[in-house]
C-alpha cells in the first residue's frame, strides 16, 4: 500500500480497500462474527489488517476487534493501522509512547500478538472556503444568501413567491 495515495484527500476508506484489493487482503471471509456485518479491512495467511485513519481513538475499538477474530482463532495475529495525529494540547506525549502505554494497559484483555502502524498523512487538502471563485477552478460560484434580517423593504415590497 502507498503512503501516496492516502495523502491529501479527506476520506480514505475507499482508497484503503481498493490498495487491499489491488494486494489480495480482501480475498477471504472478512466477518468478525457470524451473522453479522462486522468486517475487517483485510485478511490474508492467519493476518488481519483493522484501521481508521480519522482517528487515533480507534485503538481501543481496532484492538478489541482483532482480539476477537484470534480468540476465535480465526487470525494469529493483526495489523492496527491509525493515524498518528492528535490534538496538540494533549499532554500525554507522542502517539508512538501512548499506543505503547495504552496497550500495555490494556493486557490482559488485549493478549495477542499485534502491530500498531502509526501514519502521519498531513492534513487533508480541502478547497479553499474564502476563494473569491467559491473553491476549485473549474467549480460554480454561488453567491451569499441574505438572512431575514438583511431584507430591505424594498426586496419584500418587490418579492414575488414561487409560480
Amino acid at each position: 500500500m502507498s503512503r501516496r495515495c492516502f495523502t491529501g484527500p479527506l476520506y480514505k476508506r475507499e482508497l484503503t480497500i481498493q490498495a487491499l484489493k489491488e494486494c489480495d487482503w480482501r480475498e477471504e471471509d472478512l466477518s468478525i462474527l457470524d451473522g453479522r456485518r462486522y468486517q475487517y479491512k483485510g485478511i490474508k495467511k492467519g493476518v488481519a489488517i483493522e484501521g481508521n485513519f480519522a482517528s487515533y481513538e480507534f485503538i481501543l475499538e481496532g484492538l478489541f476487534r482483532l482480539q476477537i477474530g484470534f480468540d476465535k482463532g480465526r487470525i494469529e495475529t493483526g495489523i492496527l493501522m491509525l493515524t498518528s495525529e492528535r490534538s496538540e494540547k494533549s499532554r500525554l506525549g507522542t502517539s508512538f509512547e501512548l499506543a505503547k502505554l495504552e496497550f500495555e494497559q490494556l493486557y490482559p484483555t488485549i493478549s495477542m500478538p499485534v502491530t500498531i502502524a502509526l501514519f502521519d498523512l498531513g492534513t487533508p487538502d480541502l478547497p479553499d472556503e474564502n476563494s473569491v471563485k467559491g473553491g476549485e477552478a473549474d467549480g460554480v460560484s454561488v453567491p451569499p444568501v441574505k438572512t431575514i434580517e438583511e431584507y430591505t423593504q424594498e426586496d419584500w415590497e418587490n418579492f414575488e413567491p414561487f409560480p
